[in-house]
Protein backbone atom coordinates (compact mmCIF):
# COMPACT_ATOMS: atom_id res chain seq x y z
CA UNK A 1 0.00 0.00 0.00
CA UNK A 2 1.64 3.13 -0.95
CA UNK A 3 1.39 6.22 1.76
CA UNK A 4 -1.11 8.62 1.86
CA UNK A 5 0.83 11.57 1.22
CA UNK A 6 1.30 9.94 -1.81
CA UNK A 7 -2.46 9.32 -2.58
CA UNK A 8 -4.09 12.27 -1.77
CA UNK A 9 -1.52 15.43 -2.48
CA UNK A 10 -4.05 18.11 -1.09
CA UNK A 11 -7.74 19.11 -1.64
CA UNK A 12 -9.00 20.91 -4.21
CA UNK A 13 -10.17 24.29 -2.69
CA UNK A 14 -12.08 26.56 -5.20
CA UNK A 15 -15.39 28.37 -6.07
CA UNK A 16 -16.89 25.49 -8.00
CA UNK A 17 -15.77 22.95 -5.39
CA UNK A 18 -16.88 25.41 -2.35
CA UNK A 19 -20.71 25.04 -3.41
CA UNK A 20 -20.27 20.89 -3.40
CA UNK A 21 -19.09 21.32 0.23
CA UNK A 22 -23.14 22.37 1.35
CA UNK A 23 -23.78 18.73 -0.22
CA UNK A 24 -21.07 16.71 1.62
CA UNK A 25 -19.04 16.15 -1.21
CA UNK A 26 -15.20 17.24 -1.16
CA UNK A 27 -12.47 17.37 -4.05
CA UNK A 28 -9.26 16.37 -3.56
CA UNK A 29 -6.26 16.25 -6.23
CA UNK A 30 -5.01 12.65 -6.00
CA UNK A 31 -1.86 10.65 -7.43
CA UNK A 32 -2.31 9.49 -11.36
CA UNK A 33 -1.84 5.64 -9.97
CA UNK A 34 -4.53 6.00 -7.42
CA UNK A 35 -7.81 4.34 -7.59
CA UNK A 36 -11.25 4.23 -5.17
CA UNK A 37 -10.35 1.51 -2.75
CA UNK A 38 -6.80 3.38 -1.78
CA UNK A 39 -8.36 7.23 -2.18
CA UNK A 40 -10.96 5.81 0.73
CA UNK A 41 -8.69 3.80 2.75
CA UNK A 42 -6.54 7.19 2.76
CA UNK A 43 -9.70 9.12 3.51
CA UNK A 44 -10.52 7.11 6.50
CA UNK A 45 -6.96 7.44 7.89
CA UNK A 46 -6.18 11.14 7.62
CA UNK A 47 -9.87 12.33 8.63
CA UNK A 48 -11.48 9.47 10.74
CA UNK A 49 -14.52 9.16 8.29
CA UNK A 50 -15.93 6.67 5.78
CA UNK A 51 -16.85 8.08 2.50
CA UNK A 52 -19.85 6.58 0.80
CA UNK A 53 -18.58 6.72 -2.58
CA UNK A 54 -15.52 8.08 -4.82
CA UNK A 55 -15.88 9.14 -8.17
CA UNK A 56 -12.23 9.89 -10.19
CA UNK A 57 -11.94 12.24 -12.97
CA UNK A 58 -9.00 13.05 -15.05
CA UNK A 59 -7.48 16.63 -15.53
CA UNK A 60 -6.94 17.53 -18.71
CA UNK A 61 -3.39 19.18 -19.75
CA UNK A 62 -3.50 22.35 -20.92
CA UNK A 63 -1.34 24.87 -22.90
CA UNK A 64 -0.93 28.58 -21.90
CA UNK A 65 1.83 31.11 -23.41
CA UNK A 66 3.98 32.50 -21.02
CA UNK A 67 5.99 35.32 -22.36
CA UNK A 68 6.17 34.57 -25.59
CA UNK A 69 7.01 30.80 -24.49
CA UNK A 70 4.58 27.66 -25.19
CA UNK A 71 4.12 25.61 -21.89
CA UNK A 72 1.90 22.92 -20.60
CA UNK A 73 -0.12 23.28 -17.34
CA UNK A 74 -1.93 21.07 -15.12
CA UNK A 75 -3.07 17.49 -15.71
CA UNK A 76 -3.54 14.62 -13.54
CA UNK A 77 -6.53 13.02 -11.12
CA UNK A 78 -8.89 14.57 -9.03
CA UNK A 79 -11.30 12.61 -6.57
CA UNK A 80 -14.69 13.75 -5.70
CA UNK A 81 -15.20 12.14 -2.19
CA UNK A 82 -19.21 11.60 -1.09
CA UNK A 83 -19.56 11.49 2.95
CA UNK A 84 -22.68 11.33 4.98
CA UNK A 85 -25.34 13.85 6.04
CA UNK A 86 -23.56 13.69 9.35
CA UNK A 87 -20.06 13.65 8.15
CA UNK A 88 -17.73 16.51 7.55
CA UNK A 89 -14.21 17.09 6.92
CA UNK A 90 -12.51 20.49 8.08
CA UNK A 91 -9.64 22.16 6.25
CA UNK A 92 -7.07 24.55 7.90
Amino acid sequence: MKPIIKILKNPRITEKASFHYEQNVYTFDVADSANKTEIKKAIFELYKVHPVKVNILAVPERRITLRGRQNQKGGGKKALVYLKAGDKIEFL
